[in-house]
């Protein structure tokens, strides 16, 4: 999503002082502090719930759905402790490390920790939207940018279910968010940030969420390894029913996903959001079409994962593009994530269960560079400043490159060295057994 600098708390602090020694001073600062929207306010706080939905339960019954009975708990416990991680890491250090100022030399790449455990955060300070004059309560921010730090681990979750440790779930996702998402985050979305600074568009985590999660989804299924019976056994998703509400409930999510992060609650949410309609449905209809071609059949997994792929492809663009470019980016979402998940995954054999990489990596690529061409004014985007098609195009690809090599590379790291804590897979028992009775000793069915 965009960002601006924050309206410091401190200018409160600052106009007391102002007014010992000069009222006129202090009536300068008290015009110049920010006021509170509440339309914005509300707008944000819905936002924050919506995003909430999209994750529990819109992901966790998407994910559930698509594994085995026998694993069916274990992804929706995955999911919702992921969540629950996160929200508490966000509060103690996340949220101070990716949008505040960072130390000189490392403050292009990664925030301080003056805002730890919220420290000097109140019901009185405020973040700035994008009118001037005009903010909405800190911890609103903070609400809703948590919910984009805790979806994000929880969707590499899908790439390695079925065979990995509930204890490696969680070492994993507690070091990631540190080193890889914190400092993309920061790059892509504080003022200070490498990438900001760089002039790249990313309205709401084309790069910060879904490349992000779906490189470090792939990494993880290639160090994990195939699932046992993988490219032999028959391993197909046991509720498709749970699978359709999952999509449902990301679909409508996704509107303060995108919208939210707009916030305002101006034509540009309204924007996002008619642009959040219009991709996914122009993905699922063209994910449908092409797998009618080469199958003879459209499928219902086939719409809601081309669905998906339009709402990954668009986030980036969500609030840059006008709705006929969002319609394009949504069917070549739709058709290239198809190809994706069925002949390039095919082709090199590896084992990624729910297909992460190929609708959230390769989707997230396909939004990122293509926001550089439907954001552009003269195609119907709201793109700003002296625009050019082809210079922001290749500062959206410097981007993606350096959001590949990031999470890629840290990833490999961090999937290292939880292997050598905890280790990352099951025993074979376990594994034929299912995660659900391994880990939890729980049933999702009894009978």
């Amino acid at each position: 999503m965009k960002f601006r600098p924050f309206l410091l708390p401190a200018l409160g602090a600052l106009g007391l002082g102002l007014a010992l020694v000069d009222p006129a001073l202090a009536q300068d600062a008290a015009a110049a502090a920010p006021t509170v929207n509440k339309g914005d306010t509300t707008w944000m706080l819905v936002s924050t719930i919506l995003v909430i939905l999209m994750t529990i339960p819109g992901l966790a019954l998407f994910y559930g759905g698509l594994v085995r009975t026998k694993n069916m708990l274990s992804v929706l416990m995955q999911v919702f402790s992921v969540f629950s991680l996160v929200a508490i890491l966000w509060v103690f250090y996340g949220y101070s490390l990716a949008f505040t100022s960072g130390g000189e030399g490392i403050g292009a790449f990664i925030g301080g920790f003056s805002k730890a455990f919220l420290a000097g955060v109140t019901t009185d300070s405020t973040a700035d939207t994008f009118t001037k004059g005009v903010a909405i309560p800190e911890f609103t921010f903070i609400a809703f940018q948590l919910t984009f730090a805790a979806i994000t681990p929880a969707l590499i979750v899908g790439a390695f279910a079925e065979r990995i440790k509930f204890s490696a779930v969680m070492l994993f996702t507690g070091l990631w968010l540190t080193f890889v998402y914190l400092p993309i985050a920061h790059m892509v979305w504080f003022s200070e940030g490498y990438l900001f600074g760089l002039g790249a568009l990313d309205f709401a985590g084309g790069t910060v969420v879904h490349i992000n999660s779906g490189v470090a989804g792939l990494v993880g299924a290639l160090l994990i390894g195939k699932r046992i019976g993988y490219g032999r056994d028959l391993l197909a998703p046991h509720s498709l029913t749970l699978t359709f509400v999952g999509a449902c409930l990301l679909w409508v999510g996704w509107f303060g996903f995108n919208a939210g992060s707009n916030l305002e609650a101006t034509g540009g949410a309204a924007l996002a959001l008619i642009n959040t309609i219009l991709a996914p449905a122009a993905a699922g209809l063209a994910w449908m079409t092409v797998e009618a071609l080469g199958k003879g059949k459209a499928s219902l997994l086939g719409i809601a994962s081309g669905a998906v792929a339009g709402l990954v492809a668009i986030t980036p663009a969500a609030g840059l593009s006008g709705p006929m470019g969002s319609i394009v980016l949504g069917l070549v979402a739709g058709a290239v994530c198809y190809f994706a998940v069925t002949g390039v995954k095919n082709a090199l054999g590896y084992d990624d269960a729910l297909d992460v990489f190929g609708i959230h990596g390769v989707g997230g690529i396909i939004g990122a560079i293509g926001t550089g061409i439907v954001a552009a004014p003269s195609l119907g985007g709201y793109g700003v400043g002296e625009y050019s098609i082809g210079g922001q195009v290749w500062t959206q690809f410097i981007a993606v490159v350096i959001t590949l090599a990031w999470t890629g590379i840290g990833s490999v790291v961090l999937y290292k060295i939880t292997d050598l804590i905890v280790g990352l897979r099951v025993t074979q028992d376990q594994e034929r057994e299912g995660l659900d009775l391994a880990d939890h000793g729980e049933r999702a069915y009894n009978y």
